[in-house]
């Protein structure tokens, strides 16, 4: 292959590369954390996959949050930094959105893994229509920009994904 060839095969990949919006950057990471290919080659999806709601609702420790409670504090705060992100004022309640479970049942499990892939999916459509110009909006809510708010939110995921990790090694 000669070298002009290559040049001009390289720009294309180049430039291509380049036409990617920052938004969609962002999408593509949030969504390798959930059932993609990660950097840190976990997902929730598949670490969630085969724990059934037993070993969901179990308390391994007194102290520690149950698998479980971490899905539906992750689904609550996927769904707050949406709204906000959307231009909404929300309050954050004291219990910061981990709560008892109180139907321990396989359905309850399954609706809270339907609900986790839902906001996904709702994530996923909001990055469609969005404006990489809006990471620049400030949250009225903790004053940061909507980067950050983002950008929070997939850190915020993947550091519970570590919980869950090491909570379903100790079950």
């Amino acid at each position: 292959m000669s070298c002009k060839i290559l040049i001009c095969i390289l720009a294309k990949v180049f430039q291509k590369l380049s036409i990617m919006s920052e938004s969609k950057r962002v999408s593509n990471l949030y969504q390798s954390i959930y059932n993609g290919n990660p950097w840190l080659e976990v997902t929730l999806a598949n670490t969630l996959k085969d724990i059934t709601a037993e070993q969901a609702y179990r308390k391994i420790n007194p102290n520690l949050n149950t698998i479980w409670e971490i899905v539906n504090h992750l689904i609550q705060w996927r769904r707050n930094i949406l709204k906000r992100v959307q231009g909404e004022v929300i309050k954050t309640p004291d219990h910061n959105y981990f709560v008892p479970v109180l139907d321990p049942s396989e359905a309850a499990w399954e609706q809270s893994l339907q609900s986790l892939a839902k906001y996904q999916e709702l994530w996923t459509v909001f990055f469609n229509d969005f404006n990489d110009a809006d990471f620049d909006k400030i949250d009225p809510n903790n004053n940061h920009n909507y980067y950050e708010d983002i950008h929070g939110i997939i850190q915020h995921d993947v550091y519970h994904l570590g919980q869950i990790v090491i909570l379903k090694k100790l079950l």
